[in-house]
């Protein structure tokens, strides 16, 4: 059973932003692949079934949480005979990077993928590659109904928003998992490539979807994979001095 045409995504590297922090980073990704087009209705219940929705089985799926997606992701994995990606304990998702099963991409790999060699906020005119506010939709479009990028990809902007493995602020959100792209609701100002948006792993929200990844990697001298690292993690929920108001930095990490 093969459920995705997958891209091939050519690696390099790029300057990633931080907005709250106004920090830049450079980061190296490693060639992978990513599916074209996100989850669709029709792939998701291929997999897994019960998922009630009255979208158009080629809309890209919705309302699936962050852990929901992971371990929808094993299930695929199972089904096409690969390593799955994840193990899952009660608290906590542990990433086999040699896997080559499906997974949730990286943040890095999502916007290398994203801008295709482009470095504007957007790979190509709104109206033209993105689904948004301006397009007047009670929900999700169907896949691929607009203009791909240069890899190949449709809907990287725009439609629905879509899950990725790291945590978006564990300093400032605990747990909270990162969402990239935009949505078919959103102004066209949330759908660039930077822009980056999180919640709760085990919300479901009617403008959230995701696409999957496949590539097993090998980690770096520091540990890093793609952009992310669990010793980045630690830095990042790291907080020297008294919290900030409103602020639950995540302290599971160690």
């Amino acid at each position: 059973m093969v459920l995705f045409e997958m891209a091939r995504i050519q690696g390099g590297g790029f300057v990633m932003r931080d907005a709250r922090t106004s920090s830049t980073r450079a980061v190296a990704v490693e060639s992978f692949r990513l599916s074209a087009t996100p989850v669709t209705v029709a792939q998701f219940s291929e997999v897994q079934i019960g998922h009630a929705t009255d979208d158009s089985v080629s809309a890209p799926v919705r309302g699936v949480s962050w852990i929901e997606a992971v371990r929808w992701c094993n299930t695929a994995s199972i089904a096409e005979n690969l390593d799955p990606a994840y193990r899952i304990g009660c608290a906590t998702v542990f990433w086999d990077v040699g896997s080559d099963g499906y997974r949730l991409p990286t943040e890095a790999e999502w916007e290398w993928a994203c801008r295709a060699g482009t470095e504007g906020p957007r790979y190509g005119e709104v109206g033209d590659i993105a689904w948004t506010e301006k397009d007047g939709l009670d929900g999700p479009a169907p896949v691929a109904t607009k203009q791909p990028n240069a890899f190949g990809l449709y809907d990287m902007l725009g439609n629905v928003w879509e899950w990725c493995w790291d945590y978006a602020d564990p300093a400032r959100y605990a747990d909270y998992c990162s969402l990239r792209g935009g949505g078919w609701a959103d102004k066209t100002w949330s759908c660039r490539a930077s822009v980056r948006r999180g919640s709760m792993p085990t919300a479901r929200l009617d403008d959230v979807g995701f696409r999957v990844a496949r590539g097993a990697m090998e980690p770096s001298g520091d540990d890093e994979v793609q952009g992310w690292s669990h010793q980045r993690d630690v830095a990042r929920a790291s907080i020297t001095g008294p919290i900030p108001y409103g602020w639950t930095p995540l302290r599971e990490i160690t």
